[in-house]
């Protein structure tokens, strides 16, 4: 498996936002969206087996972890690594693109599913058929630009299409989109679902890559 690295910090985001985690960032990307803030992870890293992986991951202790990128879903033995961590006690996350089939992830993983809207550039490169892969427990982030991305998002919030057990996440892009701004348009609407911040990013710093 091609990693760019492997560190403990917390968890930037999600409902699991300030949870100590271990986070095993993968190497290779298949998008390419105009905010992206892990654009190191696109090239380079170093192989590591599922052993290695899983020994640091034990070595640096915390009970959750995440598995991201890049696109996780690029490595084969995703299904299998994720699997095993949960068997040595972890929790595991996998944050993905969502233009990948998600279904080959183990039960008891926890998806986070990355639906792209319109001003990420790759809005026409989601994979649909993953809405009916989801479990209790995953979770459906839309990454905001504008108004234009919110109300493109709600709009599939209230068609129907995502399982009504998956949690919603509304996450505005650090430096473009005014929290304040994403608050207002969340509550007036009433649409289902949470707005997140990157939590990473304000303790650390804008620069900061993602968590």
């Amino acid at each position: 498996m091609r990693v760019t690295e492997i560190y403990k910090s917390i968890q930037g985001e999600t409902t699991f936002a300030g949870l100590p985690c271990t986070l095993v960032r993968f190497t290779g990307c298949n998008l390419r969206c105009v905010w992206c803030d892990t654009p190191h992870s696109f090239h380079g890293g170093q192989d590591q087996t599922r052993a290695e992986i899983r020994a640091e991951v034990k070595r640096l202790g915390a009970g959750l972890v995440l598995l991201t990128g890049g696109e996780p879903l690029l490595q084969r033995d995703l299904p299998e690594l994720a699997q095993e961590l949960m068997d040595d006690g972890f929790r595991v996350m996998v944050e993905t693109g969502g233009s990948l089939d998600v279904s080959p992830m183990p039960t008891g993983s926890v998806i986070i599913l990355d639906l792209k809207c319109p001003k990420s550039g790759e809005v026409h490169r989601n994979l649909w058929s993953n809405l009916a892969a989801l479990e209790a427990g995953d979770e459906v982030k839309f990454v905001i630009a504008d108004r234009e991305d919110f109300d493109w998002a709600r709009g599939v919030v209230e068609s129907g299409k995502l399982p009504a057990f998956v949690e919603i996440l509304y996450s505005p892009v650090h430096g473009v989109c005014a929290p304040k701004s994403l608050v207002e348009w969340v509550l007036e609407s009433r649409v289902r679902g949470r707005v997140q911040l990157q939590l990473h990013k304000y303790i650390w710093g804008a620069d900061v890559q993602g968590v």
